[in-house]
């Protein structure tokens, strides 16, 4: 019988301990890279990119990323070519966050991969749970936007600032409110 780590189980879908000694080291790792980035000043563009660029999982060759920005591990975030991210992002990104081409982030976006158990006993021993995110391509999500765990955008998708992401919405929508609901296709 092979034994998981915390970390393979957060990564497949699987309750796991956000307080494992492994997750905890690389969760700080992070923070310092933030740390540095957003100390950076706004005008080294191809600096913060290449900042980015080692933390994320993927990239693609174009991408900014305003300060301040916030992050779990950024090894599970894949963004496509010519991504932005206005001032106040969160990505929690305990599970996969894919975000195709041409994707724009308004002010304070929050990604949340990151769940609990409703079941206050786990919850209060400390069990997590993480469900990927995937953002299609040219999709623009306005600002205070919240996407939850599990969440699949399709490709052009725009979401209305203040909006909470609780389902999954095809392609070519235009979607807003709380919980979101389509608006207009």
């Amino acid at each position: 019988m092979s034994t998981l780590t915390e970390k393979q189980k957060m990564i497949q879908g699987l309750e796991y301990f956000a307080s494992d000694k492994t997750l905890v080291k690389e969760r700080f790792a992070a923070r310092k890279i933030l740390d540095i980035l957003n100390a950076m000043p706004q005008d080294q563009v191809k600096q913060r990119a290449n900042v980015l660029k080692d933390l994320f999982g993927q990239t693609g060759k174009r991408l900014y990323i305003e300060s301040t920005f916030k992050c779990d591990y950024g090894y599970n975030i894949h963004v496509g070519e010519n991504f932005y991210a206005n001032f106040g992002c969160v990505i929690l990104d305990c599970a996969a966050v894919t975000i195709g081409d041409d994707c724009m982030l308004a002010p304070n976006v929050q990604i949340y991969t990151a769940t609990h158990p409703l079941d206050p006993v786990a919850r209060k021993k400390g069990i997590e749970l993480a469900k990927p995110i995937s953002i299609g391509h040219n999709c623009w999500i306005g600002g205070n936007a919240v996407i939850n765990p599990g969440v699949t955008l399709g490709d052009n998708v725009v979401v209305g600032a203040g909006s909470v992401v609780t389902k999954s919405f095809h392609s070519n929508v235009v979607i807003a409110g709380n919980p979101a609901r389509i608006l207009q296709s």
